[in-house]
């Protein structure tokens, strides 16, 4: 892995810049943010380098055969952690419709648009806050529209942890849509040999880099009964939690192993 560079102490306040250029970028870099030109510029730069990451991972020995995974399981609701998903529209075969939810935060734009150019439909909301309340952003409509989604024969996609929650716990918006649906939860993990973490962020982030291996792994499915308690809820989401790090275990194992 790589690792990151020691950053130098720090001496005090830094000056803020005052020259032509500095303000001048400052004068402009909001409206850039904003532009959709320049989303669609980074979104489309972004897609092509995660395309190329795939292209030059060639999958370890032991991974999961992805296009059997998916004809095994034609409609369900696939489930990966935050910050390890990256990768996860180039493991989707090109035949195989996959609808992803992503979170209505502005941030979460860019990573929208990334998925649309990968070949994934979008739906914009949030699975669910911690101790399972219900969020505001959209999220009861999203959940309904990716019910009418599976109910339609097409699989979603969900991050499993809630975003700014407990990494790596899952949430239950994800528990939730299996309940009302139907369809069993499947756990993914994609990793990377050559790769980033960033450790600053609060689910370690991973920038998956080329050059190196990959490796897929995927849970067996989770069934979640229609007339499920709250307490049965609870047990399918800690076992969610557990099935889904095991996978992600397992995933890195396959690719950091010597060969």
């Amino acid at each position: 892995m790589l690792q990151d560079t020691p950053a130098a102490p720090k001496t005090g306040r830094r000056k803020r810049s005052t020259g032509p250029l500095a303000r001048f970028w400052r004068r402009i870099r909001k409206p850039l943010a904003e532009s959709r030109v320049v989303k669609n510029a980074l979104a489309s730069a972004l897609a092509g380098f995660i395309r190329f990451v795939r292209w030059t991972n060639p999958v370890a020995e032991g991974s999961a055969d992805q296009d059997a995974m998916y004809s095994r399981h034609k409609t369900a609701i696939y489930a990966l952690w935050h910050g390890q998903h990256v990768m996860g529209p180039v493991f989707n075969p090109s035949w195989h419709k996959l609808i992803v939810m992503v979170s209505k935060s502005a941030d979460a734009e860019i990573n929208a648009l990334v998925a649309e150019k990968l070949g994934l439909e979008t739906v914009r909301g949030s699975g669910g806050r911690e101790g399972g309340r219900s969020q505001e952003k959209g999220g009861a409509r999203a959940l309904i529209a990716l019910k009418k989604a599976l109910d339609q024969g097409t699989s979603v996609c969900m991050i499993a942890d809630i975003p700014h929650g407990t990494p790596r716990q899952a949430g239950l918006g994800v528990i939730t849509l299996a309940r009302i649906s139907g369809r069993p939860i499947v756990g993914l993990a994609i990793a990377t040999s050559r790769r980033k973490v960033l450790e600053s962020t609060w689910d370690k982030t991973t920038i998956n880099l080329p050059f190196g291996r990959s490796a897929f792994t995927a849970s067996e499915p989770i069934f979640v009964p229609a007339d499920a308690s709250e307490a049965d809820m609870e047990r399918f989401r800690v076992e969610l939690t557990t099935a889904l790090n095991r996978a992600t275990d397992e995933a890195y194992r396959l690719v950091d192993r010597k060969p």
